[in-house]
Order: structure tokens, then C-alpha cells, then sequence
């Protein structure tokens, strides 16, 4: 989280929008940098708010500056009197820019509930408002168990299609990083790879805003994707077949105008496989087919090859070799 981040969710929290975890955030950074003192908590939420707004004007005026500054803190009312006995100084630009992320999940950590799902399993539960997540193996979401704030947020890692109950009341945010997934009620697809530094949100049905780290990168409808280098912050967008994406959650694989290549990345990661070509001609083939739940990997190569016209072989229990001419 920036510093610009940080302005905002302090406007936020003077505008009363923001969740019970984004209070914690707020007040617990108020206690580490100048505020220590137990005479704060016995304050009222209007005098919080009124020593807030000030404490805004001065982050506003040092995030101007390229070089940290150190801002003395002028006593206000009988409570700043002591605090200057405790903290003289607030060292916003540090303070804030190196030690927001680190408590930001030291708080959220310890309010959320957490799942991971290991290697080569897949897992499909259900929130407490009725949305339900299906999430890829090796994803992680931490969620709270119950939704009592005025939105609705989880935070992911890794691959997971929601189908979001809708509360037209209650917006439902996916943070995957810096970007947040926002949506009312719809169905789509987030997938975080942390091998290519990439994150694509699909849609299949409904609507959802695709924001990285505050800036709208996107709004999507059904069968539309963005995809984000995570790297570069680079966004490209473009129509796809979302079932092909959400293949993976039904347990199909939806082979619609793909190379054999493609084909056969979605065979290894299915079936655990790994899939080599004698020929490199056989990869730039292109055919569309489906296979269903439940259809051995035999059957499948066996179509597919006929398709292509070319043969497949197993060299070992894992290892699977194509073979034939290639393509026109």
C-alpha cells in the first residue's frame, strides 16, 4: 500500500466508509506514531476525527516532498499535552510508506479466517452470505467468517472462481495484491501466477471493476478478460470463451480453436503429465473439441491425435510422447 493509499483511507475513515478492519488500521497506526497514550481511547469519535483531520492536512503537505521530514505535533486540548510527553515528532513519510503493509496484515491475519488448498486438490466452499468459491490448487483466501461491515471482502491468492451472492447493500472486493476485484453479485474467474508474474480476471457472467492499487484498470461484462502484468502493471484486455477458463473448476476441458500445444498444457496440469512433441510442426495444429468429467487421459489423447493426425505414446507412467507430420 502507497502512501497514496494511505491518504485516502484516512478520508474514508473521516467519511465513516470504512470497515471495521480499515478502524483497526487507522487507530492502530494512530497509537504507534505519536498517540501511545490511554487517554486517546477515551476520546469520542468527533474529537478522533477533528485531531485526524489535522494530522491529514500535515501527511498531505510532507507526501509533496521527495525526502522524509519530520512534523512536530502541536498540542490540541488536554489530551495532546501528554501525548507530547510520549512522541514529540510523527516521521510520516517513513513511518507511514515502510510500516503500513507489515500491520496492515498483522491485523488482517489475525481477524480472517484462512484456507489453503495443497497441490493437485481442488476445493469448493461456501461464505457466509451464500457466496460460493472454487478454489485451484495451490490458492489460498482468507475470509471473514462473518460479513458484518458495509462491504464484503476477502483477500486471495493463487486461482478461485466466485459465484457472489447479491447484496446490491454490501459490494463484494477481492484483493489479490494491489489489485481489487469489485463486484454486487456476478460469477467469474481470478487467476494469480506467480511463476509468469501475471493476474487475469474473467468474467462469465454479471459485472465487475478491475482496479491495481487504486486506479480502475477496467470494467468487465460476460466473456470479457484483463490480464495484468504484475511486473510492469501493464494491463491488456481482451474477449475470451469463459467456460474455457472455468474448465478447470467443472472438472471439463474445453478445447475451443486451440494449438495442440495449448491442448497439451491443459493435459499436464489436469492429469499431472508431462507431454512432449518429436515433432514441433504437431504444436502450431489448431482443432476444438471438449472433454468431459470422468474421461481418461487415454481417450482423450487418442482423439486428439486423430485430429491431428498423428500418435501418442507412453515412455513412463508420467511422460507422454506425440508423434506425426505436423500440420499444412
Amino acid at each position: 500500500m502507497n502512501r497514496d493509499n494511505i491518504e485516502a483511507l484516512i478520508v474514508r475513515y473521516l467519511n465513516k466508509e470504512t470497515s471495521a478492519e480499515e478502524n483497526l488500521l487507522v487507530e492502530k497506526w494512530l497509537a504507534d506514531n505519536g498517540n501511545a497514550d490511554p487517554d486517546w481511547q477515551k476520546l469520542d469519535r468527533t474529537d478522533k476525527d477533528q485531531w485526524l483531520s489535522d494530522v491529514l492536512v500535515e501527511i498531505k503537505d510532507t507526501i509533496k516532498q521527495n525526502s522524509p521530514q519530520v512534523i512536530p505535533l502541536a498540542s490540541r486540548k488536554y489530551l495532546w499535552y501528554k501525548i507530547a510527553g510520549v512522541a514529540a515528532v510523527l516521521i510520516v513519510s517513513f513511518s507511514l510508506y515502510l510500516g503500513w503493509p507489515l500491520l496492515e496484515n498483522q491485523i488482517l491475519s489475525g481477524s480472517l479466517a484462512s484456507i489453503s488448498i495443497p497441490d493437485h486438490q481442488q476445493k469448493q466452499i461456501t461464505l457466509a452470505d451464500g457466496t460460493t468459491v472454487w478454489l485451484n490448487a495451490g490458492a489460498e483466501l482468507r475470509y471473514p467468517k462473518v460479513f458484518n461491515d458495509d462491504s464484503r471482502e476477502v483477500y486471495l491468492s493463487g486461482e478461485a472462481y466466485f459465484d457472489v451472492q447479491h447484496d446490491a447493500a454490501k459490494p463484494f472486493l477481492i484483493h489479490t495484491g494491489d489489485v481489487v476485484t469489485r463486484v454486487l453479485g456476478t460469477a467469474f474467474n481470478i487467476k494469480e501466477d506467480k511463476k509468469k508474474h501475471t493476474l487475469e480476471v474473467t468474467v462469465t457472467r454479471g459485472k465487475v471493476s478491475v482496479a491495481d492499487d487504486g486506479k480502475l484498470l477496467s470494467i468487465l461484462t460476460a466473456n470479457q478478460q484483463i490480464s495484468l502484468d504484475l511486473l510492469s502493471r501493464k494491463a491488456a484486455e481482451k474477449t475470451v470463451d469463459a467456460r474455457s477458463v472455468i474448465a478447470w473448476q467443472e472438472n471439463d476441458m474445453l478445447f475451443d480453436d486451440v494449438t495442440f500445444a495449448e491442448a497439451a498444457t491443459q493435459l499436464e496440469q489436469h492429469f499431472h503429465v508431462k507431454i512432449t512433441f518429436k515433432n514441433d510442426k504437431l504444436k502450431d495444429c489448431r482443432f476444438s473439441g471438449t472433454a468431459l468429467k470422468g474421461d481418461k487421459l487415454d481417450d482423450i489423447l487418442d482423439v486428439i491425435c486423430g485430429f491431428n493426425n498423428s500418435t501418442w505414446q507412453r515412455s513412463s507412467r508420467n511422460h507422454i510422447t506425440i508423434n506425426g507430420e505436423g500440420c499444412n
